[in-house]
């Protein structure tokens, strides 16, 4: 069995996520994730005591547009996903993706000393993964 060079989560996640807070509406949120291209927020803890939210695009389909609610008079805490699953900036990417298989998620918050400091996908976790081993096995070019 080949040994897969060590690659981070934080080499993989795409950094800076947009924050929010929870008592924002889904409106609000649809905005925010229209304007920046993203596919997801992070709902911001209330306090030191209190865990991250996470508001994906399906969560979205599934609680306000595919049971007709009116986006402007739900609040993102009624239908996001918390706690957020959370890895280590520095977890390396493989047991990563086993964690998020594990729990048939998608993606997970990255965390540095307790800040929320990027998201990281499944699938990027497992193009990465597979470059990654690809580019050992591939010959070495000298230009």
């Amino acid at each position: 069995m080949s040994q897969q060079p060590y690659t981070a989560v934080r080499d993989v996640m795409t950094p800076n996520p947009i924050v929010i807070d929870g008592l924002a509406t889904v409106a609000q949120a649809v905005e925010l994730l229209r304007e920046k291209g993203f596919s997801s927020l992070v709902i911001d803890r209330r306090n030191e005591g209190d865990e991250y939210g996470l508001l994906a695009v399906h969560d979205i389909a599934e609680h306000v547009v595919s049971r007709n609610r009116a986006p402007e008079r739900v609040n993102v805490y009624e239908i996001m996903s918390k706690p957020a699953v959370t890895v280590d900036a520095g977890m390396n990417i493989k047991y990563a993706v086993r964690l998020l298989m594990r729990f048939r998620l998608t993606r997970a918050l990255v965390l540095d000393k307790g800040s929320v400091i990027g998201i990281v996908t499944l699938r990027d976790l497992t193009l990465r993964s597979i470059a990654a081993s690809n580019s050992k096995d591939a010959p070495k070019s000298d230009g």
